[in-house]
């Protein structure tokens, strides 16, 4: 347990998009912390970054790192936490893993913590942080199932560059200047860096996140459609996905058709459930242009929902906008929401 002064917290890929961000969480959030490690590949052990106005150096993640840990925030690619997840805990830690090395290993709670909560208390050390675009779509599930029923979900995405890290950001940057100049893009990341062909996001629309799969989906549809049936505890739920990256750098953006059980709810009561929930914010005045949007979305731990409107000859069927910023709410937010779960409620 801890001391008065807080918990042993280690970050590991702390100097990556979602590390950076999952310390400004730890920061804002004021996260009791004793003793912070920052942790990282041997490629970035080494360099120095501020925390709550003190200079911690990077060191190289290791087994060894672990020892006297009591959190372990995990964000350095799914090898890294299959390779040092299990030693952490080992050595007492209790991870909470931002990949998807875990999230469908039946011993491991995928949570999100507006939706699921509950399931922390059953983690073996390690709990799974879900995709940043499941999340956002489950949080706007989440108070809809509870009050209708929820029997068929499909979602078509719009997620930003960040999700593909910061070369990916840097590649958008690079391919526009070179586009408004009139010169040739390059194009070595997207849509996945180790597949056999990169197309330009500059402009452009890649049906293609993570790996085509024999079915035809990517891992990335994949990911939203088995992560949506373990978090919601709901196996025989329909869900379709098609994700899409567009050019733009922060905050994902979908949308949701969901069918609810009975033909009979209404917009208002829909939209009266959602702004009712822990964690979303309801934008919805179409008269006056509310809506949610990537960048009003940016730098916000909330998820966003607006756009809320009946299908027009399925009575049961409701169709839905839903953004959020998918490095904060989507990967650091939640992330250090499952850790103050863990304190809060003596789960550690």
């Amino acid at each position: 347990m801890a001391n008065e002064q807080g918990y042993n917290v280690a970050v590991v890929g702390a100097t990556g998009a979602v590390g950076q961000k999952m310390l400004e969480t730890l920061e804002k959030k004021n996260f009791p912390i004793n003793n912070l490690k920052l942790l990282s590949s041997s490629r970035s052990a080494g360099k120095k970054i501020n925390f709550k106005g003190e200079e911690f150096i990077v060191e190289e993640a290791t087994p060894e790192s672990f020892e006297g840990v009591q959190i372990a925030l995990f964000s350095a690619g799914g090898s890294v936490s299959k390779g040092l997840a299990h030693e952490a805990v080992t050595r007492g830690a209790v991870v909470v893993d931002n990949t998807s090395a875990f999230r469908m290993d039946e011993n491991v709670p995928l949570v999100v913590p507006e939706v699921n909560e509950s399931d922390i208390s059953k983690h073996n050390g390690i709990i799974a942080n879900p995709n940043c675009s499941t999340i956002q779509m489950v949080a706007a599930l989440k108070p809809i199932q509870d009050s209708f029923g929820i029997s068929r979900v499909i979602v078509s995405t719009y997620q930003a560059v960040s999700g593909a890290g910061t070369s990916a950001v840097e590649e958008l940057k690079e391919q526009s200047q070179a586009f408004l100049n009139g010169e040739e893009l390059e194009a070595n990341l997207m849509p996945v860096k180790g597949d056999k062909k990169h197309f330009p996001i500059a402009f452009n629309a890649l049906p293609q996140i993570d790996v085509f799969q024999d079915n035809g989906y990517t891992f990335e549809e994949m990911k939203m459609i088995n992560e949506t049936k373990k978090i919601m505890h709901a196996p025989e739920l329909h869900v379709a996905a098609t994700c899409v990256r567009l050019p733009f750098f922060t905050s994902h953006a979908e949308s949701v058709y969901v069918e609810v059980d009975n033909e009979n709810v209404t917009v208002e009561e829909l939209q009266k459930s959602l702004a009712n929930a822990d964690g979303v914010i309801l934008e919805d005045d179409p008269s006056n242009q509310v809506y949610p949007t990537p960048l009003n979305s940016a730098g916000k731990s909330e998820v966003f929902v607006g756009r809320v409107r009946k299908d027009l000859d399925n009575p049961k069927g409701f169709h839905l906008w839903v953004v959020s910023d998918n490095l904060l709410k989507g990967a650091a937010w939640n992330s250090v929401q499952i850790a103050e779960s863990l304190v809060k409620n003596n789960w550690l």
